[in-house]
């Protein structure tokens, strides 16, 4: 029987309809596989990182530091050489680095149910600094915008200056020593519901390199023990010490 030319070209029609199925499903087939394969393939463990591993030496942003393995925060960061930045934490008070195995990365974003472990810690952020200005000149030449008129008074002769509802920093406070307003001063979020802890940041320009410490506001009532023992460990992983 001789097929029409109308009749071939229903044909083909049907056949390119069933082709685009049977294209997706190989697809999906494939896809399948590869996803089968990339979680079964066996893979070499992390390098086991203890507590008293020789520092690495590193640099961010061209400044040298020496900094315990153990107390890098995000594993992949954990080899010698060239950072763009690094995520510490140290156990307090002892400032030791903690036990790689005892836990998982812990956030310095305190969350309800995890405050009591984090509040054993201090973290440690290094990164270059960019264009941004230095933390005395942030001082002079940006807080003073946001800030409220007058400070009050705060734990142990600090003095408290709250920034003003509707700025970048609204919720916060500034907190420096009275007599001495350069000797120390944080950013410090307030205490939110439940058992969130407002935490503090204190900054340290080192040449082109931003050392950004984390710690409880809490520990303000031991501020002078908290600021020499935050002086001790950027001098000691800074090489400031030598």
């Amino acid at each position: 029987m001789i097929q029409t030319a109308s009749t071939y070209a229903r044909n083909r029609a049907h056949a390119g309809g069933l082709l685009f199925p049977v294209l997706a499903l190989l697809v999906l087939a494939f896809g399948a596989s590869a996803f089968i394969t990339y979680v079964l393939w066996p893979r070499w463990p992390d390098p086991v990182v203890v507590t008293d591993a020789p520092a690495l030496p590193v640099t961010v942003a061209g400044v040298a530091f020496n900094i315990p393995p153990a107390a890098m925060r995000v594993p992949v960061q954990r080899h010698p050489g060239e950072h763009e930045r690094v995520d510490l934490a140290f156990m307090w008070p002892s400032l030791d680095p903690p036990d790689p195995a005892s836990n998982s990365v812990v956030s310095p974003q305190i969350a309800p149910g995890a405050a009591t472990k984090s509040l054993e810690r201090l973290f440690v952020t290094i990164s270059a600094a960019g264009d941004t200005l230095p933390p005395a000149e942030r001082v002079k030449n940006i807080y003073p915008r946001y800030t409220s008129a007058s400070a009050v008074p705060g734990p142990e002769g600090l003095s408290v200056l709250a920034f003003a509802d509707g700025t970048p920093y609204q919720g916060e406070d500034l907190i420096y020593d009275a007599e001495t307003p350069g000797n120390f001063l944080v950013r410090c979020s307030r205490h939110g519901a439940g058992p969130t802890p407002g935490m503090c940041l204190y900054g340290q320009r080192i040449n082109t390199a931003d050392v950004i410490v984390r710690f409880p506001r809490d520990w303000l009532g031991d501020w002078r023990i908290v600021a020499a023992k935050i002086e001790r460990l950027i001098n000691t992983i800074s090489h400031q010490a030598e």
